[in-house]
């Protein structure tokens, strides 16, 4: 059951009534996670270009679709190892500000993994 964002603001991202204060990943069984960022920076030195060992982490078989909430301002990138895993996997990638992303996610059909970046 995937579950509804309600809302973002800098810092913050409501989920299903439950508001949490870092990025977070959401699972296609709907389960909220706190994202790995240290997947991404230690390769990277940030954790605002998501590295393939995140993406790895991320995917999950039969995921169709993966929406990325970049930030308030849209400062997370994919990388480009990380955007090639998505399309050898056939999985479509969104990367979009995290409100425009938000609003995809709430209006998403099928099977979809999120992470949704909650500062810059």
């Amino acid at each position: 059951m995937k579950p509804k964002i309600d809302k973002t603001k800098f810092g913050s991202i409501t989920v299903s009534g439950e508001k949490y204060k870092h990025d977070v990943l959401i699972r296609l069984n709907g389960k909220v996670e706190k994202r790995k960022k240290k997947l991404s920076k230690e390769v990277f030195g940030t954790s605002h270009i998501i590295s393939l060992a995140e993406a790895e982490h991320i995917y999950e078989d039969g995921a169709k679709r993966f929406i990325i909430g970049s930030g308030q301002s849209g400062m997370l990138e994919l990388s480009p190892q990380a955007d090639a895993f998505f399309r050898q996997k056939k999985c479509a990638v969104e990367l979009l500000s995290t409100p425009q992303a938000m609003r995809n996610w709430n209006e998403a059909k099928g099977p979809a993994v999120g992470l949704f970046h909650v500062t810059c």
